[in-house]
């Protein structure tokens, strides 16, 4: 009942969607998810999302359905390869996965029963939803460009002066370090998605052997940030720094709306803060910064796997976290924001999975009144954040590493504790028999 209850509230969000974006003249989610299936996708997520549900598939069916995968992608390839299809964006794969998933969706309907009926439609709809929800989130990101056009980017960026200005330092690191910092850093940035997959892949590698998901995992805490994050968007539309300070991601173009194009060599000045307008293009999606969020998911996911997993996950943090200051996409405020709400969810979603206790229910209600507390005093106390540093710009530390704390002592207290080890009883000591006397 619970993932039908699942399927169905994503099926609405995806048809309001779909309505709203085409009130602005554009195709929603389920108009580009269906074209998929015919004209050239982005490989990444749809092959992500096939690996996913392979979770649930055994050897010899996962080999099967890669083969019948890739067979469909050469199959298209050279339907575009004969029309002269323009291929120069990477787009020339990917809808063999979409295919395969949907055959398998069908197979689960028509040729299983019971149990396995449901974990096939469980390891289908995982894939399908990671699927959807990157084209539900372009459909955020285009609706918060067309229905913001006032952004509070002056506000801040004013108590951004407290933590220091971080994304101008860092984005004249990267620039004094470039290209070397600058590759590594896109790359990561830009492959986000794939360490999730990964990290997941490790979390759900026994499905197939023991029939059943695990109780947690990976994925319903990125879908989750990803579902309630362009809400925040909606009301608290930020461009960032790069755009709002600079000169856009494109070079120029942003240079038209930008205040003055400082960043990242002149911090802004400490004036009162305005509402600003901005064109309607470019996303409203800084606070919080979602991809700290997830970040932050997968560092949190990848503790308990291997060595190489737990310096992967620590690695990709810590470049995620440079990236999103260093190219300019961010104030350090959004990064506070977004390692409050995704602590915030996680806990969240394991006491929904373990049962709802005090220290579950404490947790987040301490989680979610400091994350409405950073967004209100962003808001409405900048000026006051900007003018003592010394006093603010620790206590939003502060009040950040006290969530981190918090959520580290409510999941230790989740871990179950290993009994002592029982010590084996000592023998009864017996009297020595004496020894016979020789004959």
């Amino acid at each position: 009942m619970v993932w039908v209850a699942a399927g169905v509230a994503a099926l609405a969000l995806l048809v309001e969607l779909e309505i709203a974006a085409r009130r602005y003249g554009e195709p929603g989610p389920v108009t580009n998810q269906v074209s998929e299936l015919i004209f050239a996708p982005k490989p990444g997520p749809l092959y992500g999302g096939l690996a996913l549900m392979m979770v649930v598939l055994t050897w010899r069916q996962r080999f099967i359905a890669a083969g019948i995968a890739i067979g469909i992608d050469v199959g298209f390839l050279l339907v575009r390869w004969a029309v002269d299809a323009d291929m120069s964006d990477g787009r020339w794969f990917g809808n063999g996965a979409l295919w395969v998933m949907l055959g398998y969706a069908v197979i689960a309907v028509t040729r299983r029963t019971g149990p396995e009926r449901v974990l096939l439609l469980k390891g289908v709809g995982m894939g399908l939803l990671l699927v959807a929800g990157r084209k539900t989130g372009d459909t955020w990101l285009f609706i918060t460009s067309k229905s913001r056009p006032m952004v509070l980017d002056q506000y801040v960026a004013t108590a951004d002066h407290a933590l220091g200005n971080p994304s101008w330092l860092a984005g004249r690191i990267v620039r004094a370090t470039d290209p070397i910092s600058g590759h590594l850093l896109h790359l990561v940035y830009g492959q986000l998605a794939v360490a999730a997959v990964v990290v997941a892949l490790y979390q759900l590698r026994n499905v197939a052997v023991e029939r059943r998901f695990p109780s947690h995992h990976l994925v319903r805490t990125f879908l989750v940030i990803g579902l309630l994050g362009p809400g925040i968007y909606m009301i608290f539309p930020v461009v960032g720094p790069v755009f709002a300070y600079g000169p856009g991601a494109s070079g120029t173009g942003g240079v038209h709306w930008a205040v003055a194009n400082l960043w990242p060599d002149t911090p802004s000045a400490i004036t009162t803060p305005h509402p600003m307008s901005y064109d309607g293009i470019t996303p409203r999606n800084c606070m919080p910064s979602l991809h700290t969020a997830w970040a932050t998911a997968i560092f949190i996911h990848s503790r308990k796997g291997p060595r190489f997993l737990r310096w992967a996950g620590t690695f990709w943090l810590i470049a995620t976290l440079g990236a999103t200051l260093g190219f300019g996409y961010h104030y350090g405020a959004d990064l506070l924001a977004g390692v409050v709400f995704a602590l915030t969810i996680e806990a969240a979603l394991r006491s929904l999975d373990r049962g709802w206790d005090r220290p579950g229910i404490q947790f987040l209600i301490y989680g979610a009144t400091v994350f409405a507390a950073l967004l209100l005093s962003y808001r409405y106390l900048p000026m006051e954040l900007a003018r003592h540093p010394a006093v603010f710009g620790p206590l939003l530390l502060l009040v950040t590493a006290s969530v981190v704390y918090g959520y580290i002592r409510t999941t230790q207290l989740w871990e179950p504790t290993a009994a002592p080890k029982r010590q084996p009883e000592p023998k009864p000591e017996t009297e020595a028999e004496p020894e016979p006397e020789p004959a």
